[in-house]
């Protein structure tokens, strides 16, 4: 089997959400608007599904200024990843809610309702909050308005004040969200439930997105489904259209709420101490250290391929390229250090498994530039690499140790520099780029956009047929 931790979009049919928009946190990315006159300033609902990337920051998913900073509603992640809306009301009180859960899973797609509807007599429905369409329960604050009160959230009049993945504070945008947005909806004057977003697969139980266009937006409700690159903020249900400010074409990913792919696991960083940005897809490798950064999704059986562009290389191009049966345990363990990992080692072409075969000839060396493919078969238990779409070593798989036998049980892309002086840049590509492709070419299946096709070439001898890593690819696989 193969598996993604967790596997909340792993299910296959039904509706599928095409598109989502990845935030960049360091630039300072965001979606802006000027609000209107709403339907009703006391009611409405939001449903977004989020991938984390960044954590341990104020990040903001939407917000809305009506004159200054304390004249606004926002819903945000908190610093300690937990989820947070302080919403200005008119009355005595203001909405202020902070959950006891903690949002620190970078390799889940979470679905989020927050309902709203201050006329509500029982204090507690008035603002309802349900994840993955569950309600919400435990609250580390749970401060609600008066009845009937009038909310700045959903107060218009303002020029630009109104963001998704940032807050218009002291006359500028600030804590800017770091990850991936998919299905945003704001249903102007409307109180719905989540099944009015989702459903629960009937055989897994996962909750997973279903079509929203027949629903009633309001005024100036939404539906951004990202669909169209050259107009993101497009509003798919009317024309309450978003701006886009430091977001382009080649921020639109075809990782979603209903198909995930992997990314570089930031929660597996201890040791190697990389800089994460552009979604968990680009790391600088800390110069200091030999460990390695490894995918969220590990593999178990199935054919695989992924593309490693080295955007820096370390001092005498020390780039080692590969995967782990493990995740990074000691700052001098590097790639291929242990039984169960292999290096494919930019100075000059060798294959590095310490503890089995040892420093094996393998291809040639590769430096700056250079995209490299990682070919796993898990069902022979091959490795192949290619440098810039040329197969090495004559296309003769590299024997590896079958997933089972691995620490983890599973394997894991991974990539790392072995200089302990210098770092270097990478940019990993799952089949969800953050570069520009020169060509794009899915795999058999129709999925993820790669430099070169997956399927091109000699293995063994025989042509053979390698899938993008995510949830579709690895429900077929699975079935």
């Amino acid at each position: 089997m193969s598996i993604i931790i967790p596997a909340n979009s792993a299910v296959g049919g039904g509706f599928e959400a095409t598109n989502g928009l990845r935030f960049d946190q360091g630039s300072s990315a965001y979606l802006k608007r000027s609000l209107g006159t709403t339907t009703s300033q006391q009611k409405g609902t939001f449903s977004y599904w989020v991938k984390r990337s960044d954590l341990g920051d104020a990040q903001q998913i939407y917000s809305n200024e009506v004159a200054n900073d304390n004249n606004r509603g926002y819903i945000s992640f908190e610093s300690n990843d937990s989820w947070r809306s302080v919403i200005v009301a008119s009355g005595s009180t203001e909405i202020v809610v902070k959950t006891n859960r903690l949002f620190r899973d970078v390799s889940a797609w979470y679905h989020i309702v927050v309902r709203i509807d201050t006329t509500q007599s029982t204090s507690t429905n008035r603002l309802r909050l349900y994840v993955n369409g569950v309600q919400e329960t435990s609250f580390e604050t749970y401060q609600i308005c008066d009845q009937n009160a009038t909310l700045k959230i959903f107060e218009g009049g303002q020029t630009n004040k109104n963001l998704i993945g940032g807050i218009y504070a002291s006359g500028s945008a600030s804590n800017y969200l770091g990850g991936y947005l998919s299905e945003f909806v704001y249903c102007d004057g409307q109180t719905l439930d989540p099944t009015s977003f989702g459903e629960f697969d009937e055989d897994s139980g996962v909750w997973k997105a279903i079509n929203v266009s027949g629903l009633t937006f309001g005024n100036m409700g939404f539906y951004l489904d990202f669909e169209d690159s050259s107009a993101l903020g497009n509003d798919a249900a009317g024309s309450n259209n978003w701006s886009l400010v430091n977001l382009t074409a080649i921020d639109q990913t075809t990782d979603t709420c209903t198909n995930n792919f992997a990314t570089v696991n930031s929660l597996d960083n201890f040791y190697e101490a990389s800089t994460f940005s552009e979604g968990n897809l680009k790391i600088v490798t800390e110069s200091g250290d030999y460990s390695y950064n490894t995918s969220t999704i590990g593999l178990s059986s199935g054919k695989w391929y992924c593309e490693v562009f080295v955007e820096g290389s370390p001092t005498g191009n020390a780039s080692i390229i590969g995967i782990a049966g493990r995740m990074s345990e000691a700052s001098l363990g590097f790639l291929g250090g242990y039984l169960d990992t292999y290096g494919f080692y930019g100075a000059n072409g060798n294959m590095y498994n310490i503890g089995g075969n040892g420093v094996t000839s393998y291809g040639s060396g590769y430096g700056v530039n250079s995209v490299i493919g990682i070919y796993m078969d898990l069902d022979n238990n091959k490795l192949y690499f290619a440098i810039n779409g040329s197969i090495q070593n004559s296309g003769t798989g590299y024997t590896i140790l079958a997933p089972n036998l691995t620490k983890a049980g599973f394997y894991f892309p991974a990539a790392a520099d072995n200089y302990n002086g210098s770092s270097g840049t990478f940019r990993l590509n799952f089949g969800n780029p953050i570069y520009a492709l020169t060509s794009a070419n899915t795999d058999v299946n129709g999925y993820g956009s790669f430099e070169y096709d997956p399927s091109s070439g000699t293995f063994d001898g025989a042509s053979k047929d390698f899938l993008a890593i995510c949830t579709k690819n690895l429900s077929e696989v699975n079935s």
